[in-house]
């Protein structure tokens, strides 16, 4: 594999920020420093009056995901190439398993899908049903094939949803075999209440998402997911954190040393549930995501918890549909296909609502998008660093550079943006991935199959990564 020379940029990683030079061949960080030399035959990046920075981790996204009588819009081809179009070069997604199927069945499914991946990636494992099966074959996921995450449900019943005494179980498998239990944390049974109290009352339309979801529901799933990993000793780690009072509930459970790591996504922070009301069920149906955008004063709380260190990880839960697909669910609410897109658009937005916004220094933003996700899961110093031997994903961002967010522009595969005519200012303008140069400012030279598996290794009994 050529070398690759990138010169004159500010390197920027969760820690230090400084002029040098970045060295990739063969994949890797080779070196760093300033005056470096470009070996014969490399490629020269010029960075000047550019920030040089670890590419992006996602570790929370859905691609070619069966859901809800349909499939979403991105497989893993062009989800990954969205990625990497928005400087994101490895993402983490979910095996979902039916019910009763065998998990290890469904990873060989997912690893098929997966295989045209133009990114690297990791499994994480959604635990859509419990019992002796499912438990035994933890075990070969976490020491075979590299799934050290699994995620548990509290919402959605009658589907994904398990009781506690099936959520204490799959905790305590975890903790035996060194993996790392991840949440969706909603009351499930008042969510199904409040459902059908909607529907009964005539109240169809997308507006009745977010009614039949409160903020006081998150809040309640959070601390009780919390007292299960507390008193059971075992890492947690909660997704999509949407409401101030689950950011209470992490926050606090940091402060007197619980092992729990709160995910946020960028839409949580500048959406507010308003678009709910909107007359244009396209535009109200396309905010449609569990947990939805949540009532104004949530997005600051958010904010807040972000600069005390409550939520440390982003994330985009990337689900994305088309507005036709969203139209399955026009008679009634709880058939809307649930989830927005957002990989090509996430470190943009936070650049631009996070650095330029005043609540981020450029380090944290490294941080928040890369590094502490990477620690949380498994894959630092491999990424999230531009250590010397770690994998030359690297992104190249221009502070000065604006763009105008927008369906029509972007890569990924749907007709819907939820920052539709949002400007930002802060624009990636190269995207390395092992050393594949991917992106060159406006660029895509994704290929697919170019990505690979990152198996992770189990944790252990302490979760020493936490950021």
């Amino acid at each position: 594999m050529a070398a690759t020379l990138i010169r004159g940029g500010t390197v920027v990683t969760d820690e230090t920020t400084r002029r040098a030079d970045v060295l990739v061949r063969d994949g890797l960080v080779a070196a760093l420093g300033d005056g470096l030399e470009a070996p014969t035959g490399a490629e020269v990046v010029d960075a000047g009056g550019c920030l040089v920075m670890p590419g992006g981790v996602d570790p929370h996204t859905h691609m070619q995901l069966p859901t809800m009588g349909t499939v979403v819009a991105d497989d893993f081809f062009t989800g990954t190439a969205a990625a990497a179009a928005g400087g994101t070069t490895t993402i983490l997604d979910f095996v979902g398993p039916d019910k009763g199927e065998s998990p290890l069945e469904a990873l060989a499914r997912w690893q098929g899908w997966a295989s045209r991946s133009t990114v690297d990636y990791g499994l994480h494992m959604t635990v859509s049903w419990w019992g002796p099966r499912f438990a035994r074959e933890m075990e070969a996921l976490v020491r075979a094939h590299g799934v050290t995450s699994f995620k548990f449900f509290l919402a959605y019943k009658g589907g994904l949803m398990l009781s506690d005494e099936e959520i204490v179980a799959g905790f305590l498998r975890c903790r035996e075999l060194g993996a790392l239990p991840q949440v969706h944390a909603e009351n499930g049974e008042l969510i199904a209440h409040l459902q059908a109290k909607l529907l009964a009352e005539g109240r169809t339309g997308p507006l009745g998402h977010p009614l039949s979801r409160p903020p006081q529901l998150e809040g309640e799933a959070t601390v009780r997911a919390i007292t299960m990993a507390e008193i059971l000793d075992v890492p947690l780690y909660v997704v999509h954190v949407s409401a101030a009072q689950a950011a209470d509930a992490i926050g606090g459970a940091r402060r007197r040393g619980v092992k729990v790591v709160g995910e946020t996504l960028p839409g949580f922070l500048a959406i507010d549930d308003s678009v709910y009301a909107s007359p244009d069920f396209d535009f109200s149906a396309g905010h449609v995501m569990s947990p939805p955008y949540r009532p104004k004063g949530h997005p600051e709380a958010l904010w807040r918890a972000i600069e005390a260190g409550a939520l440390s990880v982003t994330g985009t839960d990337h689900c994305c549909f088309t507005k036709e697909q969203k139209r399955l669910g026009a008679a009634e609410f709880t058939r809307i296909p649930n989830g927005c897109g957002g990989v090509e658009d996430r470190l943009h937005v936070l650049w631009h609502l996070g650095v330029n916004g005043g609540h981020l220094t450029p380090e944290r933003f490294v941080a928040l998008t890369s590094a502490n996700a990477a620690k949380a899961f498994g894959l630092w110093p491999r990424k999230g660093s531009l250590e010397v031997g770690a994998d030359g994903d690297v992104v190249v961002l221009d502070p000065s550079r604006r763009k105008t967010l927008s369906a029509r522009t972007q890569h990924q595969r749907t007709d819907f943006s939820v920052w539709e005519g949002r400007e930002v200012k802060g624009v990636v303008v190269h995207a390395f991935a092992r050393g594949r140069h991917l992106w060159v400012d406006g660029d895509l030279r994704a290929e697919a199959g170019s990505g690979r598996y990152l198996p992770r290794a189990p944790f252990g009994p302490v979760f020493r990564s936490a950021p």
